[in-house]
């Protein structure tokens, strides 16, 4: 597999959702890489530089926007995955659902999540929330020299 550089990694099964997520980030010009996933199991694949991803990844995400509601494996374990691991375990995560279960929102928190959005139902109010988050995570928020 070539190398590729990773902006923002959108992990999302629903596809008009990451559809709609991708054309407001690029129409607010927060990344020129995305790299959307669709299923937990391969969004593991990808954390772990395995299978189709081993070797092939020349940089960490700036960014990651999770689901928890996954096929496979759920967002949950992946941010287990993402906080366990040396190399992912400072790229920002912010997750990005539908589930307003206090359980889910402490048990990310917990895990080390950056944030945790709750998804609007309607278009305007969706594509807004993923722009402000680009705003932040790729434009105004500094990490370290060492996240980098």
């Amino acid at each position: 597999m070539e190398e590729r550089i990773v902006d923002i990694l959108l992990i999302e099964d629903n596809p008009y959702e990451a559809e709609l997520a991708i054309r407001s980030l690029r129409k607010h010009n927060f990344a020129n890489q995305i790299l959307h996933i669709d299923d937990g199991a391969e969004a593991v694949d990808f954390i772990l530089e395995r299978g189709k991803y081993s070797g092939g990844i020349s940089s960490r995400p700036k960014l990651i926007l999770l689901d928890i509601k996954l096929p496979k494996v759920d967002g949950i374990e992946i941010l287990r995955h993402l906080k366990a691991n040396e190399k992912t375990k400072k790229i920002p995560v912010v997750i990005l659902t539908s589930s307003k279960e206090n359980q889910d929102i402490q048990t990310c928190y917990d895990l080390g999540a950056n944030s945790y959005i709750v998804k609007p139902v309607d278009f305007d109010s969706f594509a807004q929330a993923v722009a402000d988050v680009g705003m932040y995570w790729m434009l105004l928020n500094n990490p370290s020299e060492n996240d980098l």
